[in-house]
């Protein structure tokens, strides 16, 4: 298992974590994604390394954008 920790700007409250969440989710291969909006942070499982222009991609189509990957 893989963990990837991403810094998202934008997100403001609850919604906003359900719409990254739900995107993110979509991703091949993702077991779980925990989004927290107070603290800007996505924290994602998956089964293999992702991709980070599909990170970056399923964030961006959720609204927000990632400041960082890591």
């Amino acid at each position: 298992m893989t963990t990837t920790r991403l810094t998202i700007t934008g997100m403001t409250c609850g919604h906003c974590e359900a719409s990254v969440r739900e995107e993110l989710g979509e991703l091949p291969g993702v077991a779980a994604v925990v989004a927290d909006h107070a603290a800007g942070t996505a924290i994602v499982e998956s089964a293999a390394p992702l991709d980070p222009a599909a990170v970056r991609a399923a964030v961006e189509e959720a609204g927000y954008a990632v400041a960082s990957i890591e």
